[in-house]
């Protein structure tokens, strides 16, 4: 084999592993920042608060597929060799849904507790909408299919 077709070895940097977790969190902290600062009775203040729920959303969905996984999702990674435990397998075998269900859960109740006029309050409700529709999103892609989406089940 020569020089020139040698397979490529995958980077063992953690920065270039990590490349886009890293630059997602760097955007989310930016729209934080940006939000902590802005008055939210301001246009461009409530675009901060609900960019922080969109690019959470974005931050969950590439960490949450990174480990978890959902029987049925295309964009889900491999899952860990079967158990003997039907309860365990089951909860391997949907794993992103039931972390979703539980950290939506967790959203939801802060939310009951804030003020949804306060400033707080505006980004948790924008979080938990955002939360519905990552899980409508897992659910809905299990069970659908889009003629020329790589994604779609096949």
């Amino acid at each position: 084999m020569s020089p020139t077709q040698k397979r490529r070895q995958p980077s063992r940097r953690p920065l270039r592993q990590h490349s886009l977790s890293l630059t997602v969190a760097a955007i989310l902290i930016t729209w934080l920042v940006l939000y902590a600062r802005a008055d939210s009775r301001t246009h461009l203040g409530a675009f901060y608060g609900n960019a922080i729920a969109d690019w959470l959303g974005t931050f969950i969905l590439v960490i949450a597929t990174k480990y978890f996984y959902e029987v049925g999702s295309a964009e889900s990674r491999t899952p860990h060799p079967t158990s003997r435990s039907a309860l365990l397998c089951f909860c391997i075998d949907h794993s992103l849904t039931i972390g979703l269900v539980v950290t939506g859960v967790m959203w939801a109740l802060l939310y009951a507790r804030l003020d949804p006029e306060g400033k707080t309050g505006e980004v948790v409700g924008n979080v938990v909408s955002e939360w519905t529709q990552i899980l409508g999103i897992v659910v809905i892609t299990k069970y659908t299919r889009e003629i020329g989406s790589k994604e779609s089940r096949r």
